[in-house]
């Protein structure tokens, strides 16, 4: 009955939690503001922001100033009277172009297309990482149980193994049967090992995952309602899953690539203009000016006629990489078809498992209590009782295990239908991360000497100060200054120029 009992309600325990525990929820925001590959992928994003005004950029006019100061050291010919001291000589030029066959424009497009693909990319690695976030959860979860049911086992073994020595000394036992005890107690003292193992190395993957040692973990809230069938879910992970649109604008965002590489072969038509001004140091020479300057504004046109054959081979070269993309989206699709089918099969299959082990595990706590009572009458032997016992273990191990796969794999269809993200979740941890912030600082920026401060690292270490070596490779604070000594900030200047229509 005390088997029964502790067994009851050690599996009963497993979804069960206290007031101080650390929730689902709580990992999950830990996880969305501190995790490396989500932090790291965000700052992906902003490197493929830049892009977009790298390409506007190209359109755009340019300014460039020239100065300097000659002197002559020798003259060959009829020497000349006067004075001849330095020559200073200043100019600014500006170009502006007016056609580029189309080159400018697409490049644009092509930038804005990838950062839409970015973003993407960037909702999918969250919905990954949340994956992961859950699945280390719900591990730590299943073997803090799984080392309780051996914990109990073990206990309740040694005293099996206490009990037959005892009857074994008054003769109404045999050694086979103290040997047969202790040898079901050293397997369940292996079993033991083997599960503490396990919770070790989840403790290892919640904590580099979450961003911290698990505490008391509470149980998981329920799941959003799932799809009814494994054709519905696939036709929602076809219109939402992340990677697929993701892959979806790279494919658009090539077919403008290979725009660009046609436009190679059409002419340019820039305006231009520039100013010089000279000034001889040394005075003037006889009836000429020491100083004067010089105006001038034109069209300026580049007409390739022959370039030995590189426009034909960029073109082709874009249209392969093209093509190459267009397969990826069919893979892609593939992809996402098998993983969303995987997982809801893998959540009914899980389903039906608690089921069946939820009756397994009462009926073999039946039986176990059926098998000692018979066992004292002498109808039953020892090896029958230690049997019904694993056999009881089994399944409590089995319902504990069931229990956490059909969790995990409900998490992988939502994640598989694009519904892992945080703003589908409702984490409520602080504000989300908004990426269109980045790109209004960034996409129509004229300024040259705009730039950002140097990146603090968001993602937090796991490393313990017992586990700190004395020369560690990387250490939490470093030097910038003395490791990449760069030329002071030069403040923001407006340049006062007029935005050309885009």
């Amino acid at each position: 009955m005390l088997r029964k009992f502790i067994s009851a309600s050690l599996v009963a325990a497993l979804m069960a939690g206290t007031a101080s525990a650390d929730t689902l929820r709580e990992a999950l925001v830990s996880a969305y503001e501190t995790n490396p590959t989500l932090t790291g992928q965000r700052e992906t994003l902003k490197a493929t922001d830049a892009n977009v005004a790298i390409a506007k950029a190209a359109g755009r006019p340019t300014i460039g100033a020239t100065a300097g100061i000659n002197r002559d050291l020798s003259r060959s010919g009829i020497l000349e009277t006067g004075a001849h001291g330095a020559t200073l000589s200043t100019g600014v030029d500006i170009s502006m172009p007016l056609f580029t066959g189309g080159r400018v424009r697409n490049s644009v497009r092509a930038a804005k297309t990838r950062v839409d693909a970015g973003r993407a990319t960037l909702t999918a690695v969250e919905g990954d990482v949340f994956t992961q976030a859950v699945g280390a959860y719900m591990d730590v979860i299943r073997d803090r149980a799984i080392v309780e049911l051996n914990q109990n086992n073990v206990r309740v073994l040694e005293t099996n193994l206490q009990a037959t020595q005892d009857r074994f000394q008054i003769g109404d036992l045999t050694r086979t049967d103290v040997a047969q005890s202790e040898a079901r107690l050293q397997l369940g003292r292996s079993q033991l090992a083997t599960s503490q193992g396990r919770l070790t190395g989840s403790e290892a993957a919640y904590r580099q995952i979450i961003g911290h040692a698990p505490g008391v973990l509470a149980p998981p809230p329920p799941l959003p309602p799932l799809p009814t069938t494994a054709d519905e879910a696939v036709r929602i992970a076809l219109s939402e899953n992340p990677d697929l649109m993701s892959i979806s604008r790279e494919a658009i965002a090539a077919g403008y690539d290979v725009n660009v590489a046609r436009a190679s072969r059409l002419p340019t038509l820039s305006a231009v203009g520039s100013g010089t001004y000279v000034n001889e140091l040394g005075g003037a020479v006889g009836n000429q000016p020491s100083r004067g300057g010089q105006t001038s504004v034109g069209l300026s046109a580049q007409i390739p006629l022959f370039q030995g054959g590189l426009p034909a081979a960029r073109i082709r070269q874009a249209q392969a990489q093209q093509g190459a993309v267009l397969e990826q989206v069919v893979g892609t699709e593939r992809a996402v078809v098998q993983a969303t089918r995987a997982a809801f099969a893998n959540y009914d299959a899980a389903q039906k498992a608690i089921q069946a082990e939820t009756v397994a595990v009462q009926a073999n706590e039946l039986a176990l209590e059926g098998n000692r009572a018979e066992q004292s009458v002498g109808t039953r032997t020892i090896i029958e009782v230690l049997n019904a016992e694993q056999e009881l273990l089994n399944s409590q191990v089995a319902l504990v295990t069931a229990k956490r796969d059909a969790y995990v794999a409900g998490f992988q269809l939502l994640n598989a239908m694009g519904q892992a993200q945080a703003a589908k979740l409702g984490l409520d941890g602080g504000p989300l991360y908004d990426p269109l912030g980045n790109y209004r600082h960034v996409a129509n920026n004229w300024n040259d000497w705009a730039n950002d401060p140097r990146h603090p690292t968001i993602a937090t270490r796991t490393v313990s100060p017992q586990e700190m070596p004395a020369n560690p490779i990387v250490t939490p604070q470093i030097d910038s200054a003395r490791i990449d000594p760069s030329p002071p900030i030069v403040p923001v200047v407006t340049s006062g120029v007029t935005r050309p229509p885009q």
